[in-house]
C-alpha cells in the first residue's frame, strides 16, 4: 500500500497541508457523526479530514471546470454532473464515519454545498433472494449485490440526471426496506460508501464511475477486534430492540457473544476482507492508515 505509486505522509506532515482551511465542525458535530466504539476527536478532524476536504475541493473545482470547457466546446448548455467519491474498506474499519465527516466538511465549501451520501448496503440483494441463491452466509461478498442496479444508479448520476433514487437498507431488520428509497437530487458531490466500491471487473464496474477513491485501512487483527467489540456493544443496545434481526443474540453472555462475533468474523467478514476488499486498496487515490486505537497514523496519496 505504500508502493512507488504513492507518496506517504506522516500525520503531522499531512496536517500541515490543511493550510488556512477554516474548521467548520464543532465537538458536538464530531460526537454526532462518529460511529459505535470509534475514537474520533476534533483534533482528528483538523489534522486528517480537513486537509483531505481541501484536497477534494480542489479536485471537484477542477472537474467542474473541465465539464464546463467540454460543454462549451460542444456548443451545448453546461450540465451539472456530480463528482463521485468512493470510500471503501472492511466492515468495522470506520468507513461510514469517514464518509459522514467528509460529507459534512465538503458541504461547507461554497462551490458545492449539495453533498449526498449513499451507502451501497441499499444495493444488496434482498434476503429472500440471497436465501434462494444460497448466499446468506456470503452477505457483503461481491456476488450478494445487485451490481446492475448500482451501475444503473451511477450511470444516471454521471449522465446528468437531476433526480436519481437509490434503495434503502435497514441494519435493524438486516434487509432492504421495501417501497422506500433515498433520493439524490441536484447533487454537486455524491459519496458512495461500501465494501466493494473499488473492485475491478471484467467489463464495467462501479469503480469506472468513481472520480476519487478513498480506502480506510488497518491491520487485520485490529479490525477483527473492532468488529468483536462493536458486536458486544450492539448486543447491549440495538440487538435488544424487538424488531432487530439480531435480537436472538441479545441475551448472550459476554463469552458467548464474543465467541459468536469471532465466528462470524472468521467465516464471513475476515475471508471477504482478505479475498475481495483488501486487494482493492491500491486502486484508491488515497489510503488512510489507522492504528489499533482508530487514530489515523499516515496518509498515502497516489502519485500516478
Amino acid at each position: 500500500m505504500t508502493s512507488e505509486r504513492y507518496q506517504t505522509f506522516t500525520r503531522d506532515e499531512w496536517a500541515r497541508l490543511r493550510a488556512q482551511t477554516p474548521m467548520t465542525l464543532s465537538s458536538a458535530d464530531v460526537e454526532r457523526l462518529r460511529g459505535i466504539n470509534e475514537q474520533l476527536s476534533l483534533d482528528d478532524v483538523e489534522e486528517v479530514y480537513l486537509p483531505l476536504s481541501r484536497l477534494l475541493n480542489l479536485y471537484v473545482s477542477a472537474s467542474q471546470g473541465l465539464y464546463r470547457v467540454t460543454d462549451t466546446f460542444l456548443g451545448k448548455p453546461v450540465e451539472k454532473v456530480p463528482y463521485i467519491i468512493a470510500v471503501a474498506g472492511s466492515v468495522a474499519v470506520g468507513k461510514s464515519t469517514t464518509s459522514r465527516i467528509l460529507a459534512e466538511l465538503l458541504r461547507h465549501w461554497p462551490d458545492h454545498p449539495n453533498v449526498a451520501l449513499v451507502p451501497t448496503d441499499g444495493f444488496l440483494r434482498p434476503n429472500a433472494q440471497l436465501e434462494q441463491r444460497g448466499l446468506m452466509d456470503r452477505k457483503g461478498f461481491p456476488e450478494s449485490y445487485d451490481t446492475r442496479a448500482l451501475l444503473s444508479f451511477l450511470e444516471a448520476l454521471k449522465s446528468g440526471e437531476d433526480r436519481v433514487d437509490a434503495p434503502v437498507y435497514s441494519h435493524q431488520s438486516y434487509d432492504i426496506v421495501t417501497d422506500e428509497s433515498r433520493t439524490v437530487e441536484g447533487a454537486d458531490i455524491v459519496i458512495i460508501e461500501g465494501l466493494n466500491v473499488l473492485q475491478p471487473g471484467p467489463v464495467l464496474m462501479v469503480s469506472d464511475y468513481i472520480d476519487f477513491g478513498v480506502y480506510v485501512d488497518s491491520s487485520f487483527e485490529a479490525v477483527r477486534r473492532w468488529y468483536v467489540d462493536r458486536f458486544l456493544t450492539l448486543r447491549d443496545s440495538s440487538f435488544r430492540e424487538p424488531g432487530s434481526y439480531f435480537h436472538k443474540y441479545a441475551e448472550l453472555s459476554d463469552d458467548e457473544a464474543r465467541e459468536t462475533a469471532e465466528g462470524i468474523w472468521d467465516t464471513i467478514n475476515g475471508p471477504n476482507l482478505i479475498e475481495n476488499i483488501a486487494p482493492t486498496a491500491e486502486r484508491a487515490d488515497l489510503i488512510l492508515r489507522k492504528a489499533p486505537d482508530h487514530r489515523v497514523e499516515s496518509v498515502s496519496l497516489r502519485r500516478i
